[in-house]
């Protein structure tokens, strides 16, 4: 099955001579006379690379069939991220490339959802928010208490993000996978 260029959006994926590729960012300019632009940032499923690609209206792309499965996140060495299939136990292996960014988000035994391809994972899918415990951010300085003042906090998984002043060590807050934002503190 054949997709148009503007059928594109965030979290797309496609095939581009014959690789798996994934939309990051899509914006489509419209010219005179009916025609458009699409220009996307795409991230190659299979080694992670990015690419900037600009597309006519009119050029047709070959979709994916993916399948998806859960998975539960074992370890990773470094070079290799593990996962166990939570309905065959078969274990997956996927290379750092393949997980990228994705990678501070994933606390051992989390379940997310693989990616297949041909039967082969090739990637990982994370929900669209995760908790994570702060485990190192300033203290608040007294008087400095206005709602919009952020602060980093560093997290489990060895990631920092910004988070209100009101957010100490030890709480667990909601990231979106996306942005990389501050959601909420757990109640």
């Amino acid at each position: 099955m054949a997709l148009g260029v503007t059928d594109l959006k965030k979290g797309q994926v496609f095939a581009l001579e014959g690789h798996p590729y994934r939309v990051v960012e899509y914006a489509q300019k419209v010219m005179g006379r009916g025609g458009s632009i699409v220009n996307v940032t795409i991230k190659s499923l299979l080694d992670g690379r990015q690419l900037q690609k600009t597309f006519k209206g009119n050029e047709q792309l070959d979709s994916v069939d993916l399948t998806y499965s859960n998975v539960q996140y074992l370890y990773n060495d470094g070079a290799k991220f593990y996962f166990m299939d939570n309905d065959t136990y078969d274990q997956i292996e996927l290379n750092s490339e393949a997980i990228g960014e994705q990678a501070g988000f994933l606390k051992e035994g989390d379940t997310v959802k693989a990616m297949k391809l041909d039967g082969n994972a090739v990637s990982i899918e994370l929900p669209k928010n995760v908790y994570l415990k702060v485990v190192y951010t300033e203290d608040v300085v007294k008087g400095d208490t206005t709602s919009n003042v952020l602060k980093d906090a560093k997290l489990e998984t060895d990631i920092t993000v910004k988070v209100p002043a009101f957010i100490k060590v030890g709480d667990e807050i909601s990231v979106d996978t996306d942005t990389w934002e501050y959601r909420e503190r757990k109640k």
